[in-house]
């Protein structure tokens, strides 16, 4: 289903949100109950903690992302699917934008300003990342720094990479620094339905891949450099490849404790997966996560008698019953909440429900139902203080996730 069916339908299905919290299908607000107590180990556990959300912003335009940058400026940062960053300072949304790419952003479809990535030494080097569909659809990664005024870019960019996109969705545009301080980038299979070119599986094709490049200080002409240890260096393939075979990776985290990436991949007709690499895996494994030959664990190109040998099996998949577009989310590491330390969150755009995984579990997991809501989550996010905000595309709401002891 295409991103613009998913809102027309969504249309059909929401429930007006009222109040300053969200009201949970089949039930009441719930009291916030916050707990300072400090996180030992993993103590995620679902039969003692519920969640609940807390609005704190609202009637954003068409919000697809939200995120910190990393040096204790108290500042969230809301990225909008129609071309503009957005600043949220001590709860106050901020009227001018951060930056404003608004005109040079296509935004039909699955289109528009998808992605954003602070540089991990943002505090002194002042640049960040961003992901985005330019007046063409083609995907553009860029860099840009912050002007002299904390609130504001500098509106000059530099183009590091551009990959043309033959359909109008399944564009990824997830970024996202990794703790080897590379730039990660989620690409989608080019589009259509089925990927009838084989990209994901391609080598030759930055489609359906999740991509690892350097973005310090490349020499001369350069925009970036090559980690040595991509899996495709110096072989057939691009060697910015890390790893092959998703379909639309909508959004991807690494675990800021252990390192590990979790990610949300966009099924096709019947079933939704989360992919969690350990990071003590590494891509020079050459990670294949199946797509087009694999949706989710069962065969999907052809139907019946698929090779399953050398691909990585979620660790959990749900079928349309329950949704039809994951949301890739995060592994709680804030102090607030105990009981969900450990836990990974996770949603479905189209349902609104929110399920709970455990970051250190086995390889295959049950996911755990959180929450049923109203949300067209577009989007997690993760703030400084580890505490987790969920997007709501149709209403333009952002939401910050909150907890109570059973």
């Amino acid at each position: 289903m295409s991103f613009a069916a998913r809102v027309a339908l969504l249309a059909l299905v929401l429930v007006p949100v009222v109040g300053t919290q969200l009201t949970l299908a089949g039930g009441t607000p719930r009291e916030v109950i916050v707990s300072g107590r400090p996180p030992s180990g993993e103590d995620f556990d679902a039969t003692k903690i519920r969640i609940s959300f807390s609005r704190i912003a609202r009637n954003l335009s068409k919000p697809v992302f939200i995120t910190h940058s990393g040096d204790n400026n108290g500042r969230l940062f809301i990225v909008e699917k129609t071309g503009r960053i957005r600043v949220i300072r001590q709860g106050i949304l901020r009227g001018t934008p951060f930056l404003n790419l608004s005109g040079k952003v296509s935004t039909g479809s699955e289109q528009g300003l998808l992605g954003l990535a602070f540089h991990p030494d943002y505090g002194n080097n002042r640049k960040f990342y961003i992901n985005y569909t330019d007046v063409n659809g083609d995907t553009v990664i860029a860099e840009y720094h912050r002007s002299t005024d904390p609130n504001i870019a500098d509106p000059t960019g530099r183009v590091l990479l551009k990959i043309d996109q033959p359909y109008s969705n399944h564009n990824g545009g997830m970024l996202a620094f990794g703790p080897d301080g590379y730039l990660y980038i989620g690409m989608g299979d080019g589009g259509s339905s089925g990927d009838p070119q084989n990209r994901a599986q391609n080598v030759n094709s930055r489609l359906g891949k999740i991509l690892r490049i350097d973005v310090a200080d490349p020499a001369g002409a350069q925009q970036y450099t090559i980690p040595p240890d991509n899996p495709y260096v110096g072989i057939n393939g691009y060697d910015e490849i890390w790893s092959i075979g998703v379909r639309n990776p909508w959004r991807f985290s690494f675990d800021r404790r252990s390192g590990d990436l979790w990610i949300g991949d966009v099924g096709q007709d019947r079933y939704e997966e989360i992919d969690r690499s350990t990071a003590d895996s590494g891509g020079g494994r050459k990670l294949n996560y199946g797509w087009p030959s694999l949706e989710g664990t069962s065969c999907f190109k052809p139907m019946s008698g698929c090779n399953k040998a050398g691909k990585t099996p979620p660790i959990a998949v749900y079928s349309h019953s329950s949704g039809c577009s994951v949301t890739g989310g995060y592994v709680y590491r804030g102090l607030a909440y105990r009981g969900l330390v450990g836990g990974y969150l996770f949603g479905d755009f189209c349902s609104g429900r929110i399920w709970a995984l455990r970051a250190h579990g086995p390889a295959s997991q049950a996911p755990v139902l959180m929450a049923d809501t109203n949300i067209s989550i577009s989007s997690f996010g993760e703030g400084p203080d580890g505490t987790i905000y969920v997007t709501d595309l149709a209403s333009g709401d952002i939401w910050a996730i909150v907890a109570e002891y059973r």
